[in-house]
């Protein structure tokens, strides 16, 4: 059994983006209660590449910027936005579709 998500301990360094990413990210995983496994398969990206984005090890695709928002529902430039300007990243608004005639 895997140990219980926790949201980080502190706020990221604002001039760090890489950091502002990493918190957004943990944070919004551990709301949905996702695991860094669930969050790769819903990305369809590497658990390990998961890890290492939120512990700031490796740079970052914007695409992969785009699969995380998408799966968090949120979207991708609030992910860089530090924590101190923005209370919570913007969801994403449903799509409307068109009424029929």
């Amino acid at each position: 059994m895997s140990a219980k998500p926790t949201p980080p301990t502190h706020l990221p360094d604002p001039g760090n983006v890489r950091e502002v990413l990493a918190y957004w990210i943990r944070l919004l995983r551990v709301e949905k209660g996702w695991s860094q496994e669930r969050l790769a398969h819903e990305c369809e990206l590497d658990r390990t590449y998961v890890s290492a984005v939120e512990r700031c090890r490796w740079n970052i695709a914007l695409a992969n910027i785009e699969r995380l928002a998408q799966a968090l529902g949120v979207e991708p430039w609030t992910l860089l936005k530090p924590p101190e300007q923005a209370t919570k990243p913007a969801r994403k608004a449903a799509r409307k579709t068109p009424a029929k005639a």
